[in-house]
């Protein structure tokens, strides 16, 4: 599945270039600990966290991740969504628990 077919499925609110919304997915890391994400999670993968920070861009970049999906309604500063597009990483916002996105991503097929 593709980034932009994820998003039109999910209604997540997303900001994403041309490029991000064009990779494709191939499965679903959930969790918060950067170091535990950067030494678990593989590339092309939708991450779901709560961390809304620039680190969890770079980790995103750093694994090549395909989606980085913002749960529980986390606020996401502007900077976080400017540094995601020029990263080409597509970022989503949910106000779903992590549960719940897991759960849509499972209906998804992913």
């Amino acid at each position: 599945m593709q980034v932009k077919e994820f998003a039109q499925k999910t209604g997540f609110k997303i900001w994403a270039s041309e490029k991000a919304l064009e990779k494709e997915i191939s499965g679903v890391f959930v969790g918060d600990l950067l170091s535990w994400v950067i030494g678990n999670s593989e590339a092309n993968q939708i991450w779901i966290t709560v961390q809304s920070h620039l680190n969890s861009v770079a980790v995103s970049a750093l694994k090549e991740i395909s989606v980085l999906v913002i749960a529980q309604d986390a606020k996401i500063e502007q900077e976080v969504i400017d540094r995601a597009l020029e990263e080409d990483i597509a970022l989503c916002a949910s106000k779903l628990s992590a549960y719940e996105i897991c759960k849509k991503c499972v209906e998804l097929g992913l």
